[in-house]
C-alpha cells in the first residue's frame, strides 16, 4: 500500500476529473458504521426521487457490488470498457487496486450523470483515494482501533486522518463520543470555518424495539421528532449510524416520507453481511464484524437473543491486522461451540494460530483449513434449534455466499 493521492488524481484526468462532476457529494468516513450509514443514505435519496450512486467497499462476492446507482451495480461490461481506458496508466503509475476502482466508480457516476454520490472511504480519510473528491457533506461515524499500522492506535490521531474529509464547502456530522477524537474533529470543523452537528449534542435517538432483522428507534434533532422509524437491521447499536444518515438527508433537504421509506427499503442497495440471516433451521447468520469495536456491539446485540437458541456456533476467521484476543474476548461470554478457519487472504491468521489463542483462553475449538470444511463440521453438528454465526471477516463472509454451501434467504 503506497498513501497518496498523487496517482488517483492522475488516474481521474484520463476520464476528465470526474470527481468534479458527481452532483451532490457525501464522503463518509468511520472505523465502523460507515458502510451501513452509507447504505442508508443511498436508500433515503433513492426514495426522495434522486439518482443516487453508492461507493462501498469492500465486495462479498462480486467486484461490480462496490459501485451502483439506484441500487444496481455496474455491468462486467461497463467495468471492462473503463478499465482498457486506464490499464497503460495503471501500470505506468504502480496504481493501487483501490485507486484504480474508485476513478472507475467515479467516471462511471459522472458518465451516468448521478444527482447524488454517496461515497464510502476505504481507510482513514486525509491519504484515501475517495478523498479526490470535495463533500457537500462530510460524516465520521466512529473512531477505533483498526488499521493501526496506517493510522495510529491515539483516538485524536486516528480521528485527524478522518476528519481530513471535511473542507471548507461542506457541512460535517459526526456520532464519535471518545472525547479525545471528538475534539480532533471539532478543531478541524473550526479550521475548515464548518458546522458540525453532533448525534448525542444536537440531536439523541432512542432504540423503541430491536428484534432479529427489525429495527425501531426514535430520532430527536432540534425541534422535530421522527417517531418510530424502522429498518430491517440486527442491533440497537446501528441506531447511531442510521440517525446520522437521517439527519444528513434532512440537511439536504429530504422530507420524512422518504426518510422513512428508505429505512425502510435499505436492502435495496446491496445491503448485506451484517448479522444478516440467510439460512433457518438452523439460524445461519452472516457478519463481518472484524475488529474489536465491532465485534463488541455484535456480541451484546447476540447476547440479547441468545436464550432462545439450544447451543451456538461460531465459525470465525481473522486477518493477521487485527486485534484476535480481543475480538475473541469479547465472543467467549455467549458460550459458543467455536471453529476456527483460515479466511482466503493471504494476510489470514492461520487457523491453528488462532485456535492457539482460544485455548489460551480456556476454549478448545474445532480447526479446518478452509471456511467451508468449518461450515460443513458445524452443519453436520448443529440441532435445527440452534444458532450459527458466521464472523471476523468480509472474505470469510464472501467465500461462504460465493460458494452458496446452503439455502439463501432473508427469513
Amino acid at each position: 500500500m503506497k498513501p497518496g493521492l498523487e496517482r488517483v488524481e492522475r488516474l481521474l484526468e484520463i476520464f476528465q476529473s470526474p470527481q468534479k462532476r458527481l452532483g451532490t457529494v457525501v464522503h463518509i468516513a468511520g472505523t465502523n458504521g460507515k458502510g451501513t450509514t452509507a447504505s442508508a443514505l443511498a436508500a433515503i435519496f433513492q426514495a426522495s426521487g434522486r439518482k443516487t450512486a453508492l461507493y462501498t467497499s469492500p465486495h462479498l462476492v462480486d467486484f461490480t457490488e462496490r459501485m451502483r446507482i439506484d441500487g444496481v451495480p455496474i455491468s462486467p461490461e461497463k467495468v471492462a470498457a473503463y478499465c482498457s481506458v486506464m490499464k497503460d496508466a495503471v501500470t505506468s503509475l504502480q496504481a493501487t487496486f483501490f485507486e484504480a476502482t474508485t476513478a472507475l466508480a467515479f467516471a462511471w457516476f459522472a458518465d451516468e450523470q448521478a444527482e447524488v454520490a454517496v461515497i464510502e472511504t476505504g481507510m482513514g480519510g486525509r491519504l484515501d483515494a475517495t478523498n479526490t473528491v470535495a463533500s457537500d457533506y462530510a460524516v465520521i461515524t466512529s473512531v477505533g482501533s483498526d488499521h493501526t499500522a496506517w493510522l495510529g492506535t491515539a483516538p485524536a490521531m486516528i480521528a485527524r486522518e478522518k476528519a481530513a474529509i471535511m473542507n471548507s464547502d461542506s457541512m460535517a456530522f459526526t456520532a464519535v463520543t471518545d472525547p479525545e477524537a471528538l475534539a480532533e474533529i471539532e478543531r478541524t470543523a473550526g479550521k475548515c470555518g464548518i458546522p458540525l452537528f453532533i448525534l448525542g449534542r444536537d440531536a439523541r435517538y432512542l432504540v423503541d424495539r430491536e428484534e432479529l432483522g427489525f429495527l425501531e428507534f426514535t430520532l430527536i434533532h432540534g425541534s422535530v421528532r421522527y417517531s418510530r422509524l424502522q429498518a430491517p437491521v440486527t442491533g440497537g447499536f446501528h441506531a447511531s449510524n442510521l440517525s446520522l444518515a437521517v439527519m444528513v438527508a434532512e440537511a439536504a433537504g429530504v422530507g420524512e416520507a422518504a426518510i422513512r421509506t428508505g429505512l425502510a427499503n435499505l436492502l435495496q442497495t446491496g445491503y448485506r453481511g451484517r448479522l444478516e440471516k440467510i439460512s433457518s433451521r438452523p439460524d445461519l447468520f452472516l457478519d463481518v464484524s472484524h475488529n474489536a469495536d465491532g465485534m463488541r456491539q455484535t456480541a451484546a446485540t447476540l447476547a440479547l437473543f441468545r436464550s432462545r437458541y439450544r447451543c451456538m456456533h461460531i465459525l470465525a476467521g481473522l486477518a493477521s491486522d487485527k486485534d484476535a484476543v480481543a475480538v475473541i474476548r469479547h465472543l467467549l461470554p455467549l458460550n459458543a461451540d467455536f471453529t476456527v478457519v483460515t479466511i482466503p487472504s493471504e494476510r489470514s491468521i492461520p487457523a491453528a494460530e488462532l485456535a492457539e489463542l482460544l485455548r489460551l483462553e480456556g476454549n478448545i475449538p474445532a480447526v479446518f483449513d478452509t471456511p467451508l470444511e468449518g461450515l460443513d463440521h458445524i452443519l453436520r453438528c448443529a440441532d435445527p434449534q440452534d444458532m450459527i454465526l458466521v464472523t471476523g471477516s468480509f472474505f470469510l463472509a464472501g467465500e461462504i455466499l460465493s460458494r452458496k454451501a446452503f439455502p439463501l434467504s432473508r427469513g
